[in-house]
């Protein structure tokens, strides 16, 4: 039976999504990875070697690592799942990236002044060890993983919602993240790299913080200036429209229709229940994504250390051959950043030509290339004698930044097409960006976990 005219036209109006964000908007909202990833690049180059400073043996630095890929465990789902359901006038992303960002200022301020706030608290003026010392350090590093954690996937998240179902805004998005992100990384690698920011600021040295101490304190009071900076901008950009809890249905900040479950149902059993719910194409992008970071975790945990260890053949405590390696690994890790940047830009130009999933298997293929020639590498300098300066030759140090430049381009990859594919493929199924942030966070810290527990 038709319906009358007058009963259609008193019908309730279907929610017409905003017009499109345009792409410059994406840009600023993906800004604040540069202020994240320069504390990141810090946290990679510096504090490996920092940490053995204060006195934790070699063999357990790995287990202080553990508290990252921990946090990650539970942090990111956590808050991918709560961003989905806020309710907050501000929006649903940005005041996580606010309280984020928040949480990262404070862990660093801890992790760069724990050797005077450990030597408040009693440690000894003298001696390798200093308990107090590594206990803020613990603390700010859990800090810090943890903001980052919830600063990084709520941005993701809200860069899908903007960008809505379009494919190829999505990985336009994520190339932006990316490219922030080797942003980031060139800052925080050069200044890693710099060894003279306790002359810059002055200050930064007394009497339990040394050279390279102040060194690190120093960086990360720029850190705090950077990230308050491009966090602002990167909130400041959009509007959300807030979750209208009372309609039932959400829209995130293009539009988007997502389900939106019972606020009282269980975080935990929600997440439980999600992965039944996953196609074949989104675990295969799970899999695949596990099975790359278990090759890059190793590298981004011990590649400075590994530069002055085995190239330089220098221990942390002894003489300035070690320092001198974790400073070209910085160097390198600058040159890896300025090739991801590279790779970003020319991103969706390689996505729309190759395909997404090819561009993502050739990288993946390169980045063993490259840890083969690490292992070679390793395995040429415990059979090279060094002349008496105890340096290694040009040509060695020369390949080994070519191998860390290289590796630049497939991290771009890992930074930014499995995210775009999980956004894509995760978005019919309607389980929210923050929670499908966070799944896939999951595959990339579970990996880490295995490599790390003794």
């Amino acid at each position: 039976m038709t319906v009358p005219e007058r009963h259609r036209s008193g019908a309730a109006p279907q929610p017409q999504p905003p017009p499109r964000v345009p792409l410059r908007r994406l840009l600023l909202v993906a800004s604040v990875a540069c202020g994240i990833q320069f504390g990141w690049a810090l946290q990679l180059s510096l504090l490996t070697p920092y940490v053995q400073e204060l006195g934790i043996p070699h063999a357990w630095a790995s287990l202080v690592w553990l508290c990252g890929p921990l946090s990650g465990l539970i942090i990111q789902p956590l808050v991918g799942h709560l961003s989905d359901h806020s309710a907050s006038p501000f929006g649903r992303r940005r005041p996580f990236i606010a309280a984020g960002a928040a949480t990262i200022v404070i862990a660093v301020l801890l992790v760069g002044n724990s050797a005077d706030l450990g030597r408040l608290l009693g440690d000894p003026s003298a001696g390798t060890r200093r308990p107090r010392a590594i206990v803020v350090y613990l603390l700010g590093f859990w800090l810090l993983d943890v903001g980052n954690n919830a600063t990084q996937g709520p941005c993701r998240a809200l860069l899908a919602d903007l960008a809505g179902k379009d494919h190829r805004r999505t990985r336009i998005a994520n190339a932006y993240f990316s490219l922030f992100m080797a942003l980031g990384n060139i800052l925080g690698f050069a200044t890693g790299s710099y060894s003279g920011w306790f002359t810059i600021f002055p200050f930064t040295v007394t009497s339990a913080c040394s050279i390279n101490c102040a060194n690190l304190k120093s960086a990360f009071l720029l850190d705090i200036v950077l990230l308050i900076i491009t966090t602002y901008i990167s909130i400041s950009s959009v509007q959300e429209v807030p979750l209208n809890s009372s309609s039932g249905v959400p829209y995130s900040a293009e539009g988007t229709v997502e389900r939106l479950n019972h606020g009282q149902e269980a975080f935990l059993w929600e997440l439980i229940e999600s992965f039944g719910c996953l196609t074949l194409p989104v675990w295969m992008v799970l899999i695949v994504t596990a099975l790359t970071w278990i090759g890059w975790f190793p590298f981004i945990l011990f590649d400075t250390d590994w530069m002055g260890r085995e190239i330089y053949r220098g221990n942390p405590n002894e003489g300035q051959h070690y320092q001198t390696g974790v400073r070209m690994g910085a160097f390198g890790l600058m040159l890896n950043s300025v090739v991801l940047g590279i790779t970003s830009v020319v991103m969706e130009k390689l996505c729309r030509k190759l395909g997404a999933g090819l561009v993502w298997g050739i990288s993946n293929i390169l980045m063993s290339f490259c840890f083969v020639t690490m292992l070679i590498i390793s395995s040429i300098v415990k059979n090279v004698d060094y002349p008496s300066s105890g340096l290694p030759s040009d040509g060695i140090v020369v390949t080994a930044l070519i191998a860390f430049a290289v590796l630049g381009a497939p991290l771009a990859v890992a930074y930014s097409i499995p995210y775009a594919m999980i956004s894509t493929r995760i978005e019919p199924l309607r389980l929210g960006q923050g929670l499908a942030m966070g799944i896939l966070n999951l595959a990339i810290v579970i990996p880490q976990v295995e490599i790390l527990l003794p």
